[in-house]
């Protein structure tokens, strides 16, 4: 068993220093302590201190500089000088504390060992008040992404990430949810899936994620057009009155930890199998879901590659689903290439639009959506055939008239904006086939690597419209994707990048020439 006490003080008296105010920002606690004042303290880089500022006081990373900040006075970046309200000149006591216990436990799971469950809350206590550096999460993302958790540790992850945060009560039930694993570009289906789930009476608030990997996660798409940075309180409130709204994780303090962990996520590209699992769960034990339904879009080049891996997802999300209490469905859905047409925040947005106003650009998108949708209702009892229902209620305009009442709610300048006022980024150039024949594959982490180039997600009016899917015919010359940006450097970038990878494999109708045996013959 492990003391769940961390940043205990060292031997010693505290140091006082003036507040000198730097304009940078870390995901951490971190403050800037002049080389002299450090050996005299005996810390180095990365060593931890208690900054104390009248009855307030907050762990921070030592970092260390030999000009930036004069002896006797200590940087303080802005979160550091926000919690303790201190600005230019104030004083602070600074004093060493002990290295905080995770970086032992980080070790441990590296080295394939298996941590407790009081270990678990000991290092989701320690990520939620920032008290590892971006270089020790990193560590913990690498030991999960190499060394997936055991199902009780994945169930202990949870249950932290959830005590450490804030959950939000509504007053209705059940509650539903929904969630994609991600993978498949241009998945922009959560936009028609849950109004269409609230216009049938059934109350699902959706929490969603920036992207780590993708163009474009679910939030970087609606935040185009309105408000997803929500606080507790007013999800509570837009689900009761609503029935539905999709807010950002992050805006909200449900299951911190995660938020934290996914920022280092982030330059690694990497989603661990075991965080997946825990992140998605966490977020929906938080708001208080009794049903959730899971969107596994299986394909080559996708996060989930094969159906062996989307079955071994579907047995942990349902298992551990029970063990928290939630009744968690999973779908198996197509992820052999990208949902739809459009891959971009902006983009994204359009389509859905699209859908919404019973005009479609692409069967997939309607088809994922309506079969999706079509699930819930039919968890929530609403129908019998839950997908000719949801196709009903989508018909009907019911599910756009939801998601003007959802979006007006959340904060929006458009109250009922159409697909035809979504604005697009102003450069934009297409990519043409080399070759005749039929598309006969897409290479989606092609797609994404390009979007990304073209400045997604930060650049949310770029990204590609794809005006050829697998099975197209395409002749030579012929635009097969139309890439957009913000910034012209950055379409030029995408565009290179895009002929260098060339994510489309353009085939004829004979594949292979085999020739017949040569045939010698003698006199």
């Amino acid at each position: 068993m492990v003391k769940v006490e961390t940043g205990e003080e060292m031997a010693g008296t505290a140091t006082v220093f003036k507040v000198m105010p730097i304009d940078l920002e870390t995901g951490e606690y971190t403050i800037i302590l002049n080389q002299k004042d450090a050996d005299a303290l005996g810390l180095r880089s990365l060593d931890r201190v208690k900054v104390t500022a009248s009855m307030e006081s907050v762990v921070c990373i030592v970092e260390l500089t030999g000009s930036v900040v004069m002896p006797g006075s200590v940087g303080l970046l802005k979160k550091g000088r926000q919690k303790l309200t201190v600005g230019q000149g104030d004083t602070v006591r600074v004093t060493p504390v002990t290295r905080p216990l995770s970086i032992e436990l980080i070790k441990k799971r590296l080295n394939k060992e298996e941590l407790s469950t009081e270990e678990i809350f000991v290092l989701v206590e320690e990520i939620t008040n920032h008290r590892l550096s971006d270089v020790e999460l990193s560590a913990f993302v690498t030991s999960t992404y190499m060394h997936p958790m055991t199902s009780r540790e994945i169930t202990d992850l949870t249950l932290s990430m959830v005590k450490t945060g804030e959950i939000i009560e509504i007053d209705a039930e059940p509650i539903f949810d929904f969630h994609s694993v991600g993978g498949v570009p241009g998945n922009k289906v959560t936009l028609i899936v849950v109004p269409i789930v609230a216009a049938a009476g059934l109350h699902i608030p959706k929490t969603c994620s920036r992207a780590i990997s993708s163009a474009g996660g679910t939030a970087d798409i609606l935040e185009t057009i309105a408000n997803v940075t929500l606080p507790g309180w007013k999800i509570k409130e837009i689900t009761e009155t609503i029935g539905g709204t999709i807010a950002w994780g992050g805006g909200v303090n449900i299951a911190p930890a995660d938020d934290i962990i996914i920022r280092a996520e982030y330059p690694l590209s990497i989603d661990p199998y075991s965080q997946v699992i825990a992140s998605v769960l966490a977020k929906k034990k938080a708001v208080g879901a009794d049903y959730l339904l899971m969107d596994i879009p299986v394909g080559a080049n996708t996060k989930v590659h094969d159906l062996d891996l989307a079955r071994m997802y579907s047995r942990d999300f349902r298992e551990i689903g029970e063990r928290i209490g939630i009744k968690v469905e999973c779908a198996i859905t197509y992820g052999g290439q990208p949902v739809g047409r459009n891959i971009g925040p902006a983009l994204e947005v359009k389509e859905a639009l699209q859908v919404l106003e019973g005009r479609p650009p692409s069967s997939s998108t309607l088809e994922k959506s309506i079969a999706l949708a079509g699930i819930l209702l039919e968890m929530g009892g609403i129908a019998g055939n839950g997908k000719e229902e949801a196709n009903r209620i989508l018909r009907s305009g019911k599910a756009l008239s939801k998601f003007w009442e959802m979006i007006e709610a959340q904060g929006t300048e458009h109250k009922e904006i159409t697909s035809e006022d979504v604005v697009l980024g102003k450069f934009s150039e297409p990519i043409f086939s080399s070759s005749d024949g039929y598309v006969s594959s897409i290479n989606n982490k092609m797609l994404v690597r390009i979007a990304r180039a073209a400045g997604c997600p930060s650049d949310k009016l770029g990204g590609i419209v794809l005006s050829k899917k697998i099975g197209h015919q395409v002749d030579k010359g012929e635009e097969i994707f139309r890439v957009y940006s913000s910034n012209e450097q950055k379409l030029k970038l995408a565009v290179q990048t895009a002929r260098k990878l060339a994510p489309f494999q353009i085939e004829g109708m004979v594949l292979e020439r085999v020739p017949a045996e040569r045939v010698i013959h003698t006199i």
